[in-house]
C-alpha cells in the first residue's frame, strides 16, 4: 500500500508527463483470493473505466533488496481447495475384522494421489497435490467411523486442472472400491467452488515493461524469474478479459549479505508469510513505486 500510495502521488505530480485514464485498485481479501472477483462481479469494469493494460507488484523473499524478477507466461498457479470425507465403518482396535477402517483407506488414497503428478502428467508440466490435513479418531483402540483430507492442488493449465481435479475424485472412489466399501459409503469429494486461478503475464508485453525498467535500473536489477506454484488472484483481471496486457512481477526483499550466506550453506531464508520473513521495507517501497510510476509513464506516454 505504501508503493501504491507513493506511484499516486508521484503521477499525480509529473501530469504534463502522461495522458490518458489511470485505474489505481486498493483491493481487499488478496490473502483469500476472493477480492478481485468480488470488485469484478461488482462492476469494476462497467462501473469504472475498463484498463487495456493491468499492472502490480509482490515482495519476494528468495530475491536481493531491490531487484526485480518477472516472469512471462504463466507466473502463478491455479489453486484449488479439495475436501475428502473418508467413511467407513467404526468399531473396536482389537477385532479390525468386523470394520472398515477410514483411516487405512485414507492413507491408501493419500499414497495414491501422488501418482496423478508423478505417472499421469507429462514431467514438464508443473502440478501440485499436497495432503496439509488428515484427521481421524480420537482414541488410541477406537476405529472411527470417517476421517477427513484437506488437499491444495495447484497447476497452470486449466487442462491440467481438470484432470487433477477428476483424478482426486477418480482415486478416492477407486480405492474406497477396492477396500470393500458399497456405494452408499464412498467418499464424499468436495472441491470449493471458489478457486484462485492461474496469473498469467501477456509475454511480449512482460518483455516490453522489463526493457523499459532495465533502462532505467540496470541490466543486473532486473531479471527473468521462474514461475512458481503459489496463487494470487490478480489472475482474475486477465481473465476476464483477455484482450488486457497483464504484468505481476517481483521486488526483492532480502539483505544481499543474507543470500550468500543462504548460497553457502550458512543460513536458512525464510519463506514468505513465514513470521521470520522481514523484508527491507526502504528497498522494496523505494523500487516498486519507482518501478509502478516507470511502466505507468510508458504506457501513458504522450504521442
Amino acid at each position: 500500500m505504501s508503493a501504491w500510495i507513493g506511484t499516486a502521488e508521484t503521477l499525480v505530480s509529473m501530469k504534463d508527463r502522461w495522458s490518458g485514464t489511470l485505474v489505481m485498485i486498493l483491493q481487499p481479501a488478496e490473502e483469500i483470493g476472493l477480492g478481485a472477483k468480488a470488485m469484478l462481479d461488482d462492476g469494476l469494469y462497467t462501473r469504472f473505466p475498463k484498463p487495456d493494460y493491468a499492472i502490480a507488484f509482490h515482495d519476494e523473499a528468495s530475491l536481493p533488496a531491490g531487484q526485480i524478477g518477472y516472469s512471462p507466461g504463466f507466473a502463478l498457479a491455479n489453486v484449488d481447495s479439495v475436501d475428502i470425507t473418508v467413511r467407513g465403518a467404526g468399531g473396536h482396535g482389537a477385532y479390525p475384522q468386523a470394520t472398515k477402517d477410514p483411516i487405512v483407506l485414507g492413507s491408501r488414497i493419500v499414497t495414491t494421489l501422488q501418482t496423478l503428478v508423478s505417472r499421469e502428467l507429462d514431467p514438464q508440466d508443473a502440478a501440485v497435490v499436497t495432503v496439509g490435513s488428515f484427521m481421524g479418531g480420537a482414541k488410541h483402540n477406537i476405529i472411527p467411523d470417517d476421517a477427513k483430507l484437506l488437499i491444495t492442488v495447484r497447476s497452470y493449465s486449466d487442462e491440467t486442472r481438470a484432470h487433477l481435479l477428476e483424478g482426486i475424485a477418480r482415486i478416492a472412489k477407486g480405492e474406497a472400491i477396492a477396500a470393500g466399501l458399497p456405494d452408499d459409503k464412498m467418499p464424499i469429494v468436495k472441491v470449493e467452488p471458489d478457486y484462485t486461478p492461474a496469473t498469467y503475464n501477456v509475454p511480449e508485453f512482460s518483455e516490453q515493461i522489463a526493457t523499459v525498467l532495465r533502462g532505467h535500473f540496470g541490466e543486473a536489477r532486473v531479471t527473468k524469474t521462474p514461475p512458481v506454484m503459489g496463487g494470487e488472484d490478480f489472475s482474475q483481471y486477465y481473465r476476464a478479459d483477455k484482450s488486457m496486457k497483464s504484468l505481476i512481477f517481483w521486488v526483492g526483499g532480502v539483505d544481499p549479505q543474507k543470500i550468500a550466506q543462504a548460497k553457502a550453506g550458512k543460513i536458512s531464508l525464510p519463506s514468505l508469510h513465514s513470521p521470520l520473513w522481514a523484508p527491507d521495507a526502504q528497498a522494496v517501497i523505494s523500487t516498486a513505486a519507482k518501478s509502478l510510476t516507470i511502466a505507468a509513464l510508458d504506457i501513458l506516454k504522450k504521442p
